[in-house]
């Protein structure tokens, strides 16, 4: 009988682990594949990723940014430039940073075991039941409880119903070999309720995305954006990104944590660090042993993020604005921010304030 089993081994899921093991848990995480891949995320960050990680960044920073250049046209049409006097975020390696997680959960003393995919769970009073098929055919575990971790088509929201996000986005990743260490990502608003961007890393290359709602065409989207750009990309992959998390993240003896969970920025689609954040409050709060103390974990997560989360909606909501009011609004607030980019709160801050006076 473990304390915890957890489904999948990204950021969200070895930050659990490790918290969790940590605490004295026996915890045992299941990843359906290798660690890291297939690659279905973008690699920019903001600087709070250290606070999440040991001693890595030497082997996992590509590149620094300052900025972004926001265009409502596609390549070469007119920027308006957002940035600050310092960097705002990073560019790193995604895989590599997948994979030091989910050591460092090892090193706390949890039980992670690659190849192995889950098929069934299921709860009952005293506790719940995973199906895992791994190398030598299905083996059973009995858990006092499940951390679905499982990403945005969890099989664990699924097997124990839990609800489903409020939206799926289908999102497109290629990358060239083009050299670029410069500081300012571009942003496109040229796709329907979203946007397409690109993101220098250094000598890693340059990084090419976008993200539609279901039913529209993203490859061919994707293919006119690099077209634009003159570029041929490779590594080509795609995935989903849950926006908006539903009303309830946990079962019986059951719990969501990051992209299982749609804790991700509405505004970007990112989730690295609202599913680690989310993370330490499940292992804060969350007693295996106690299915009570889930309560806990949902209120904890939703009163850290609920507000950026909400935020995040709203500037979503501009994506959709008819291009004279996007254009007229980035030209009055472009030049330097105070803005922190996980953070829509800090639109209100007395840095970003400081910052939109200083130009009148």
């Amino acid at each position: 009988m473990h304390d915890v089993v957890v489904v999948g081994a990204g950021p969200a899921g070895s930050r659990y682990a490790r918290q969790a093991a940590s605490r004295g848990l026996d915890v045992v995480v299941f990843e359906q594949g290798e660690i890291g891949k297939p690659l279905a995320c973008s690699g920019h960050v903001s600087t709070d990723i250290w606070d999440f990680t040991e001693d890595a960044r030497d082997e996992l920073f590509q590149n620094e940014i300052s900025g972004a250049r926001f265009h409502t046209g596609g390549p070469g049409s007119q920027d308006h430039p957002f940035y600050k006097d310092e960097v705002i975020s990073n560019v790193i390696d995604r895989v590599g940073l997948d994979k030091h997680l989910a050591g460092l959960a090892r090193d706390a003393g949890a039980d992670v075991r690659e190849g192995h995919s889950v098929v069934g769970v299921t709860e009952d009073r005293d506790g719940v039941t995973v199906e895992v098929r791994g190398d030598d055919g299905v083996e059973t575990h009995r858990a006092k409880m499940v951390a679905g971790c499982d990403g945005p088509k969890s099989r664990v929201r699924r097997e124990l119903d839990l609800p489903e996000p409020d939206e799926l986005l289908h999102g497109v990743l290629g990358f060239s070999d083009e050299v670029d260490h410069g500081d300012f990502v571009d942003v496109h608003l040229t796709v329907p309720r979203f946007f397409a961007w690109r993101i220098p890393r250094g000598e890693a290359g340059v990084e090419y995305g976008l993200a539609v709602p279901p039913g529209d065409d993203a490859r061919g989207r994707f293919e006119e954006f690099v077209d634009g750009y003159g570029v041929e990309t490779d590594r080509r992959c795609s995935g989903l990104i849950p926006i908006g998390p539903p009303k309830r993240v946990t079962g019986r003896r059951s719990f969501l944590v990051g992209d299982a969970a749609a804790q991700t920025k509405p505004f970007t689609g990112g989730g690295i660090r609202y599913g680690m954040t989310a993370a330490d409050h499940a292992a804060r709060e969350i007693d295996p042993g106690d299915p009570a103390t889930l309560g806990e974990y949902e209120r904890a997560w939703r009163d850290d993020l609920r507000q950026e989360i909400r935020l995040g909606h709203a500037v979503r909501a501009g994506y959709s604005a008819p291009e004279p009011i996007q254009k007229a609004g980035m030209k009055a607030f472009e030049g330097e921010i105070g803005v922190h980019m996980d953070r829509p709160t800090t639109l209100f801050s007395r840095e970003q304030l400081a910052a939109l006076f200083s130009r009148s």
